[in-house]
Order: C-alpha cells, then sequence, then structure tokens
C-alpha cells in the first residue's frame, strides 16, 4: 500500500495544482477607481469576486461583493479603492500551489500570481470545493480499483479478455471461458489467436485504433465485440475485448430499426433551424482525442466557458478552432441562444459592414426592402464566432472594435442603435502579436479580443491522438459512403504517425477519405495512402516496428546497449534517435534517465 499512496500522493500534487482549476485571465479593475465603478463593472460582468490591480497591473487586493455592499450602503461608493482595501500576502499563490495546502487557510479566494506577481487568475471556493471533490473521488477509486476490477472481470455477463502489447492474454474472465470452452489458467499466457477464434485484439494492441461493435465469429456465431487500446505513458501496452451478446439477432433488429428511420429522414427533410441547432451542439467530449495537449486545451475551455469573457482561439488552419468554439458555445451561459458562425477572410471588404451589422430598407441599390438583420443580431443571447479575424483590414478592425466597445451596432442606412448581448469568440491562425508589431493589427482591438487566450496544439504535438482519430473518420467516411468497413494495417498506422502534418486535423480527414475509397480490400495500407504522401520507402523503413521489441522480454543492459549504439549512430541526435528506435521522444527521455544516460 506504501507505493499506491505514494503515486497517489504525487498524482495528487500535479492534478490539485491551482493553475489546474483557476479561471485563467481574470477581469480585473484599477485601485484609483471607485467603489461605485467598480460595483457596476461587476453587475456587468455578472461576477462576484474582482481583483484589483495598480497601474503596473500588480495585485493589490481581491474585492468581493460582500466587502462592496457596505461601501456603497453607507454613502462611501464614490472613495477610491486604493484608500480603503490593502493587500493580504496570504491571499497570493502560485500557479503550483497545492490545493490540499489552502483548506485550513484563511481565505475562501485567493488571486493566482506568476513569477514577476502578475495576476494570471483567480481561484474560487467553488475552483476549491470541485478539486477536491474530484480529488476524493480518485482517491476511493484509486483503494478500490483492484476490488473493482476483480468484480467486472468475473461477474461481467459479457466475456472480457485483456491482453499486452505483444497479444499475449493476461486476463480472460469465466464468461469468455464458458462462451470458448478454454479454462482461465489454460488460456493466460498463451497469445490470444490460440484462444480466441478470428479475432483481431493484437492487432488492436498494435495499431491502437479501437473497433467498436463490430463483427466476429467465435464458436460458429456471430458476436458484436468492442476492442479497446490500453495507453500508458504515450504508448499503447495492450488492449481489452469485450463480448456484447450472445446472438447477433438482437443487433438485426436494432440495424433494422435504424434502416427505417433513415429511409424516413430521407423523405422527411430536417428544418434549417434543427439542422443549425444540432450543429451547435458540440459538447467538450466529442473533441476526440487523450494526450496531455489537447486535454490542457479542453481544461482551459471549459473554465473559459463559465464566464461571458471574450476568447482569442489561435492555432494553426486545420486544428478545429470552430469546433473548440462550438463547444465552449455549448457550456456557457448563452447555451440556449443561436451560434453564428462568420468567415471574416471570405467577405467582401464593401459587404462585410452590411453582413454583421444588417441594414435598413433603402439602404443601398439592391437592398431588400424589409432590410436585414446582421450576424451580429442573429447572434443576439448567443455566441458569434469571428473566424480568420486576422484577415480584417484596419478600417473594418475600427468598426469592429466600436461594437466590442459599446456593444451596440448601428444598421447601414439606419440612425437608431441597437443593443446587443452577444458572447465573442474569435480565431485566427495567424501570429497576431507580430501583426500588432508590425501595425497590420489594432492594438486595442488585440487587447479586447485576447481576454482569454486558447491555443490549439498542431496534430504533430499530440501524434497519439492519431490512431483514434484515424479511427473515428473511417468509421465516418464508411458510414458516409455506405463501403464496408475499414481499418488501416499497423504499417500504414505507424508511416501516418511520423508525417509532418502540415493541414493537421483537416489533411488528416481528407487522407482517410481518400484511402477509404480507393482501398480495394477491408484493410489500408501504405499502396492506398495519397501519392503526395511522401517518400513511400522512407515511410516503409520508418513503420518497421520499434527495435525495443526484440527486447522486450530480456535484460535492461541489452535494451541500454542498443539505445547507446543508436544515439551514438546520430551523434546524439535524440529526435532522430526515438524515430529509429520507433518510440516516442518522452519514452527515450525516461528511459536516458533510467539507465542513467
Amino acid at each position: 500500500m506504501g507505493k499506491l499512496n505514494n503515486t497517489v500522493n504525487t498524482n495528487a500534487s500535479d492534478a490539485l495544482s491551482a493553475g489546474n482549476w483557476m479561471t485563467p485571465l481574470p477581469y480585473t479593475i484599477d485601485a484609483e477607481k471607485t467603489f461605485r465603478e467598480a460595483a457596476v463593472r461587476m453587475e456587468e460582468l455578472n461576477i462576484n469576486y474582482l481583483p484589483v490591480v495598480d497601474g503596473k497591473k500588480k495585485p493589490v487586493g481581491l474585492l468581493s461583493l460582500k466587502q462592496l455592499l457596505p461601501f456603497l450602503l453607507n454613502g462611501g461608493g464614490e472613495a477610491k479603492i486604493a484608500q480603503e482595501i490593502q493587500l493580504d500576502p496570504s491571499l497570493l499563490i502560485s500557479q503550483e500551489t497545492n490545493m490540499l495546502d489552502l483548506v485550513a487557510g484563511p481565505h475562501q479566494e485567493f488571486l493566482v500570481v506568476d513569477t514577476i506577481q502578475m495576476v494570471v487568475g483567480i481561484l474560487t471556493s467553488r475552483d476549491i470545493v470541485d478539486a477536491l471533490s474530484k480529488y476524493i473521488y480518485k482517491l476511493k477509486q484509486t483503494e478500490n480499483k483492484a476490488e473493482v476490477l476483480n468484480v467486472i472481470l468475473e461477474k461481467a455477463y459479457e466475456g472480457i479478455a485483456v491482453v499486452d502489447e505483444n497479444g499475449i492474454l493476461l486476463e480472460f474472465n469465466d464468461a469468455y471461458s464458458r462462451f470458448t470452452g478454454v479454462k482461465r489458467e489454460d488460456a493466460i499466457g498463451r497469445h490470444v489467436t490460440e484462444v480466441i477464434e478470428n479475432t483481431n485484439l493484437h492487432i488492436t494492441a498494435k495499431t491502437a485504433i479501437p473497433d467498436r461493435g463490430v463483427l466476429q465469429n467465435i464458436q460458429g456465431q456471430s458476436m458484436l465485440v468492442h476492442r479497446i487500446p490500453i495507453w500508458r505513458d504515450d504508448k499503447v501496452v495492450g488492449a481489452i475485448g469485450m463480448l456484447i451478446f450472445e446472438s447477433v439477432s438482437e443487433v438485426y433488429d436494432i440495424l433494422d430499426r435504424l434502416q427505417g428511420d433513415k429511409i424516413k429522414g430521407q423523405t422527411e427533410p430536417k428544418l434549417l433551424s434543427a439542422e443549425l441547432a444540432e450543429d451547435s451542439r458540440v459538447t467538450m467530449n466529442k473533441i476526440i482525442g487523450t494526450s496531455e495537449p489537447i486535454l490542457n486545451a479542453k481544461r482551459l475551455a471549459r473554465k473559459a466557458a463559465r464566464t461571458p469573457a471574450t476568447i482569442l482561439i489561435s492555432g494553426e488552419s486545420g486544428t478545429g478552432k470552430e469546433v473548440f468554439a462550438k463547444s465552449i458555445h455549448h457550456l456557457s451561459p448563452y447555451y440556449n441562444g443561436p451560434f453564428i458562425s462568420v468567415n471574416c477572410g471570405a467577405i467582401p471588404e464593401d459587404l462585410f459592414e452590411s453582413e454583421l451589422f444588417g441594414y435598413e430598407e433603402g439602404a443601398f441599390t439592391g437592398a431588400k426592402k424589409s432590410g436585414k438583420l446582421g450576424k451580429f443580431e442573429l447572434a443576439q443571447n448567443g455566441t458569434i464566432f469571428l473566424d480568420e479575424i486576422g484577415e480584417l483590414s484596419l478600417l473594418l478592425q475600427t468598426k469592429l472594435l466600436r461594437v466590442l466597445q459599446e456593444r451596440e451596432i448601428e444598421r447601414v442606412g439606419g440612425v437608431k442603435k441597437h443593443s446587443i448581448n452577444v458572447r465573442v469568440i474569435a480565431a485566427t491562425n495567424r501570429d497576431i502579436e507580430e501583426m500588432v508589431e508590425r501595425g497590420t493589427f489594432r492594438e486595442d482591438l488585440y487587447y479586447r479580443l485576447n481576454i482569454i487566450r486558447l491555443h490549439l496544439p498542431a496534430l504533430r504535438e499530440r501524434k497519439e491522438d492519431i490512431p483514434v482519430l484515424l479511427a473515428h473518420f473511417t468509421n465516418k467516411v464508411c458510414a458516409k459512403y455506405s463501403i464496408p468497413e475499414k481499418t488501416f494495417t499497423p504499417t500504414a498506422v505507424k508511416a501516418l504517425i511520423r508525417r509532418p502534418w502540415k493541414g493537421n486535423i483537416r489533411e488528416l480527414a481528407n487522407l482517410v477519405e481518400h484511402s477509404a475509397i480507393m482501398s480495394n480490400s477491408e484493410t489500408i495500407d501504405l499502396e492506398d495512402l495519397p501519392e503526395k504522401t511522401g517518400n513511400r520507402q522512407e515511410e516503409t523503413q520508418e513503420s518497421i516496428p520499434s527495435k525495443l521489441d526484440e527486447f522486450k522480454w530480456k535484460s535492461g543492459e541489452e535494451e541500454k546497449k542498443l539505445i547507446v549504439q543508436t544515439l551514438e549512430s546520430v551523434r546524439g541526435n535524440k529526435s532522430e534517435a526515438a524515430a529509429r528506435l520507433g518510440i516516442h521522444r518522452t519514452t527515450l527521455y525516461q528511459k536516458l534517465k533510467k539507465y542513467g544516460l
């Protein structure tokens, strides 16, 4: 148990760090402002706490609604905040602070600061309670996981089998044993193909591509099975297979019902409003990936969604900025309103103002008699997503800035101002800070948009997500074109993991669609990939299974010797060494540390 407790405590220090739970880049107010101005700002933003900063943006204190009320009730509303508030050093914490250390402290809310004492976040009592609740839940899960796993394996109605990365059976429950007629003690330790007919569980352990709801013939019966890879430290260490039904007859009933619904749906097309609503209800759970970069992005997006603050999403083209924007909308206070997407780079400059702000009757030649609502008005009480914001000219940036500042729009050809209540999310694939320095993007608009910054990682920074993305898009393409289900071979998967992916998720989806259509078999191999994929010979060489696999069951000295030889052959280049060994760079660093290299 000592080892288990040490593991829990180590994980807790990371999971319970203040930086993981704070609300980043909170609204602030200058200490020279009055209490009445603070009250107005808190009312506008619908918040209960407001960090107070000086002219250099350094923290002065934390003003709560409870502290504010006495000043307003006793006629002190015009007093400057700086005259009445003093900084309590115990309010300031770092992003690394453990939440457990705050429970017995004198405060329930804290200001999170960086190394130069600039405010980077605010931590409220709600955040602390959420973090501790999750920690306690995980602790209980860890303490009980052995017992729970035992119950799942032995009492589950479905057959369950677990293999390691080499396809050797590690677990084989009673249900599977009864169905196959192979005793558990005889099955464990053997290769899965020797025990289970027509299985691909060993392939799942190699490719990391999950198979959900596929048919497999076992003992003369068609069975529905799931095959799910098991990850540990950025590496697939095995796979778990589950039998779902005793007979496929129930599956056919389900398929018949689904087919009937599909035919009915073709004769009764959805209303546009229904399609728009369904399209905007993209949840964070639908964003595929379990790598640390994408998990960090999802974590920040969830926090940002809690408030109505403006968000600027940055990242290369094809990283999924609009998907994140829709997810934030779904989690935000504006989720009941519409989600309106605007591609700022696709609207001609002379039409931009009328598209965003609308126009009145007779505003210009060709205008509709009844006038037209602009995108901002269409997004009322919802979210407007301004994609490719960096493509706007300076003139249009000025007009957009005025709307964001005043929260009012004036239609083209009109004289009446219309108030708007809209959550603004902007996105760009350009270096917006460099544009500000060059003077091609207004600095004041940048600060208005960059309240919360969400940067999305490129696909090459989260390559461990590629196998599951391949499976997702392959299933989607096969369903779209009504073609038999297909899977990528281990060779193709490993080759694709090594691609640079300059087009990111969009490029991957395009490649999968091409490959699934062009493949003439149930598997997609190197020859099915697009011609522009690159040097096929080089990809084939890179796709050779990891050399370290040869030493899987041998001593650490032999593994260490191979690593040293590889590093010498590439003159110490760790990235190249990891590629030649067929392992992730992080794994190589761990092994270097393990062997003291």
